[in-house]
């Protein structure tokens, strides 16, 4: 996610506890017996010269320390979590890529992360639910946990509850919204959209059958790029050359090809640097 500075700066200690948790979910066997306050004092006495490094030569400088460790476990550990990080741009263009160089929040902004909170306030959390709401509204409080992967959030959103207004879905489920948030009719007609890999659109709720259909949701997680008819996922595109392939989830109708073709078609001129327009729109499956 892309945050403010002053976003980054107020917010990032009350993330930590969960970050730690992800990549201990995923390398916990490998850090077994890691000492995460000594790892992270290490790595900041790697870091503290102000030079950008990716995260495996930050992992490599630090290595020696705990050589039964592979890199990626302690790199990941590292930039992901212990240290409060900025990848510096340009990370890639439109056409071409780029590694990560990491640096201190510290160092990039001038100012070190705000401390947490006092005990029994929460203004991360009550600031949380309001921006998550202004994206996604309406919403569950499910969907806000899974967006964020949070603790405690139950408490923000008691605290402003009062500021919201409640909604009830197909299920009974209580949705959640700001007052003046917009709310389309639901008849009114969403253009095609051609979206990135993991975009929040459909990643932002831990009830993605409102995106997309069940038979379809582990794509979201593969790193398949979604095409939206109507506002719900109905084919995946792959670019290459500056050509779009369009793969049909369903059957498009014939108003509904001609509007992913010209949508298409307008993304593959931007894409590609001689200007082609070229896009593909493949066969409904069986």
């Amino acid at each position: 996610h892309l945050v403010t500075a002053d976003d980054a700066l107020a917010w990032r200690s009350r993330h930590e506890a969960m970050l730690r948790g992800r990549v201990l979910g995923t390398y916990r066997r490998e850090l077994e017996g890691v000492d995460l306050d000594e790892l992270a004092a290490a790595g900041r006495a790697v870091l503290a010269d102000g030079e950008p490094r990716s995260m495996g030569d930050l992992a490599r400088a630090v290595a020696g320390q705990w050589p039964d460790v592979g890199p990626r476990p302690l790199g990941e550990m590292l930039v992901a979590a212990l240290i409060p990080t900025v990848q510096l741009p340009p990370r890639g263009t439109w056409r071409a890529r780029a590694g990560v160089r990491n640096v201190p929040v510290a160092h990039w902004l001038g100012r070190a992360v705000d401390p947490p909170a006092p005990p029994g306030t929460d203004p991360v959390g009550a600031a949380l639910v309001r921006r998550y709401l202004a994206a996604f509204g309406p919403a569950a409080s499910a969907d806000l946990r899974a967006w964020c992967g949070l603790a405690g959030l139950p408490a923000a959103v008691a605290a402003v509850r009062g500021e919201l207004v409640a909604f009830r879905d197909e299920r009974g489920r209580e949705l959640l919204d700001l007052p003046d948030a917009p709310r389309p009719d639901p008849d009114t007609p969403a253009p095609v959209r051609f979206l990135p890999a993991f975009d929040n659109a459909i990643l932002g709720y831990q009830d993605r059958g409102r995106v997309i259909d069940d038979a379809h949701r582990g794509l979201s997680v593969t790193g398949a790029r979604f095409v939206l008819v109507d506002g719900r996922v109905s084919a995946t595109w792959t670019v290459e050359d500056g050509a779009v392939t369009v793969t049909p989830l369903r059957r498009l109708d014939p108003a509904e090809r001609a509007e992913v073709a010209e949508e298409g078609s307008a993304l593959a001129s931007f894409l590609s640097e001689g200007g082609s327009d070229r896009v593909g729109v493949g066969a409904a499956p069986p």
